[in-house]
């Protein structure tokens, strides 16, 4: 997930030392198969302040946390942030593959994030809130 630079500088994110391990596997193996979305997902762990997981901080977006976000000026939204080959939107379950869900890797309510989509255009998602969840780190696609 690139953020832009338009606004200023992108937010600081949190990521569990075993999450990123398993996530930095994840888009290497992603690499030659869909090399956008390892991007994505590689620029937000290279950025990430990694700690262990015993020191991370309730309240983080991690694999298995769900999050109350808005995007743009959109209604308000609730997603638990899964690995892909958990997600179902049916379920409001996000892949961590996607733009949505690299960009909620990390981060807490308050904070935001702003990235260009595809077409162009800038997107801007504000946290609202994260609710705990079991962290799977067991699963990594």
């Amino acid at each position: 997930m690139t953020a832009t630079k338009t606004k200023g500088r992108r937010p600081a994110i949190t990521i569990a030392r075993s999450e990123h391990a398993r996530l930095s596997n994840l888009a290497d193996m992603l690499a030659e198969r869909d090399p956008h979305a390892a991007e994505q997902l590689a620029a937000e762990l290279d950025r990430a302040k990694v700690v262990d997981d015993a020191r991370m901080a309730p309240g983080v977006m991690r694999i298995g946390s769900t999050a109350e976000f808005q995007i743009d000026e959109e209604a308000p939204q609730t997603a638990e942030l899964v690995f892909p080959k958990d997600a179902d939107i049916s379920r409001q379950r996000i892949s961590v593959l996607t733009p949505v869900g690299a960009a909620l890797l990390g981060l807490s309510a308050g904070q935001s994030i702003e990235w260009a989509a595809r077409d162009g255009r800038v997107r801007r998602l504000q946290v609202i809130a994260v609710h705990a969840g079991a962290p799977d780190t067991a699963r990594a696609s």
